[in-house]
């Protein structure tokens, strides 16, 4: 991780920022563990038909003070490959069921066990790639001194439908500005998304583009 990002004091030191942000987390998320149950399953169910009995994706990704974690997803795209064993690109991987999952966030419920483990927050920047950490600027390396979360303040401005540099310019305005008030905004906003399955790709593309560094 960016020296940088280790040697920033965090950004928000009310009492919600130190302990009421995990009590919400925990919260939150146990109050939707009963309703998310039955549909998990579902789309587990539905993966694994898609993928040949293959249904949980996991993947290694930078969490608080840049420090890796295992994210959790139900697997929407196939593992298809070419004559010489490559995997085939993201869009000729994603089937309309994979596509179908995304819209629906359906694909992301897993990811309330990393919520209960502590290694996301409900609300928070979206946990990245590890290869990006080293193309970071300062300012965009400070999105990891907070947790990452399931929804963030970039998700409901566009998600993947807006570009690096936006993205990472919300997600430092939320680090800045963290608050129980904005945090109950996000969540409410991100469940008008989720109905809508607005901003899931980006222009052109079957998922997001990839981040080359900044511009």
């Amino acid at each position: 991780m960016p020296a940088a990002a280790q040697n920033s004091a965090f950004p928000a030191q009310s009492f919600y920022a130190r302990r009421g942000k995990r009590w919400l987390d925990v919260a939150g998320a146990l109050a939707l563990l009963g309703p998310a149950l039955p549909l998990a399953a579902l789309g587990a169910l539905l993966a694994a038909a898609q993928n040949r009995g293959s249904w949980l994706f996991r993947q290694a990704r930078p969490g608080w003070h840049g420090r890796l974690f295992t994210l959790y997803k139900l697997q929407t795209m196939t593992n298809a490959r070419d004559a010489r064993g490559r995997l085939l690109p993201d869009a000729q991987r994603l089937p309309p069921l994979g596509r179908w999952l995304r819209r629906t966030s359906l694909d992301e419920l897993p990811q309330l066990w990393n919520v209960l483990r502590g290694d996301l927050s409900l609300v928070g920047p979206r946990p990245l790639l590890p290869q990006y950490l080293p193309l970071y600027s300062p300012a965009q390396a400070r999105r990891h001194l907070v947790r990452p979360g399931l929804t963030g303040w970039a998700q409901v401005h566009g998600r993947n439908a807006i570009s690096w540099e936006e993205k990472f310019a919300l997600d430092g305005w939320y680090v800045e500005h963290l608050s129980l008030a904005l945090d109950l905004k996000i969540l409410w906003r991100t469940a008008g998304r989720v109905l809508r399955g607005t901003g899931v790709a980006a222009p052109d593309q079957a998922t997001a583009e990839a981040f080359r560094g900044p511009a």
